[in-house]
């Protein structure tokens, strides 16, 4: 709890950060949150936490006097929260304080890319579309990425957005360091991705040209937003 707190007031670069007890780094938190008419608190990687276990308890706990006392959404990421007992119900003491958790919490599911529908193909455009935006190379043009990269880059990630971000992030290191400052094809397969992506990409690479397979949207596939 003392870390979690003062991983808030890190955030905030709160001078009183670095000495404190528990009780004292939340107060200053919450100070923080308020000033700052902060609304939303993020707070990632939820799966590491040892939810049945004293420390996991406490954060659990934790939580719900941030919901109570701090004028913010909390929203909880993580991988596989259920299986590892966040909504659990039961009649254990852990069991209980966790299926408190699991009462105030609202799921929301984050599906995989499905690009054999037009939903899943519109996500993922949507999603390409971001990306290009905030990419900074002096090369760059509209739809460099959501357009002409659109059924590679699916390939080379599988849909999967940790794979995405790595190949485009190696990908924008390269043009920079080659001095090409854009991304195309030939650029990247210069470029290593994750061993996972990588040894299923084939499979995809092969359904996208025999024309089984698209990653654009059939009525609007040269449009760019």
């Amino acid at each position: 709890m003392r870390d979690f707190n003062r991983a808030i007031l890190e955030y905030f670069g709160h001078p009183g950060r670095f000495r404190g007890t528990t009780a004292d780094f939340g107060y200053r938190a919450l100070d923080c949150v308020l000033s700052t008419e902060t609304t939303l608190l993020i707070v990632d990687d939820l799966h590491f936490l040892k939810w049945r276990n004293k420390t996991g308890i406490e954060v659990s706990n934790h939580f719900k006097y941030i919901a109570n006392e701090f004028p913010v959404t909390l929203l909880l990421v993580g991988v596989g929260l259920e299986r590892r007992g966040l909504f659990s119900e039961g009649a254990t003491y852990e069991d209980g304080v966790l299926a408190q958790t699991g009462r105030r919490t609202t799921r929301l599911g984050m599906d995989p890319f499905d690009i054999r529908i037009e939903q899943g193909r519109r996500g993922w455009r949507d999603t390409l579309l971001a990306i290009e935006e905030r990419v900074i190379l002096a090369n760059k043009h509209p739809g460099m990425i959501a357009v002409d990269l659109s059924d590679y880059l699916f390939a080379r990630s599988t849909g999967h957005i940790g794979s995405l971000m790595t190949l485009i992030n190696r990908g924008c290191q390269r043009a920079v360091r080659t001095g090409a400052e854009r991304l195309d094809e030939d650029l990247l397969s210069r470029v290593k991705n994750d061993a996972a992506s990588e040894k299923a990409r084939r499979e995809l690479e092969l359904a996208f040209e025999n024309g089984k397979l698209t990653s654009r949207l059939k009525s609007r596939s040269k449009a760019v937003a």
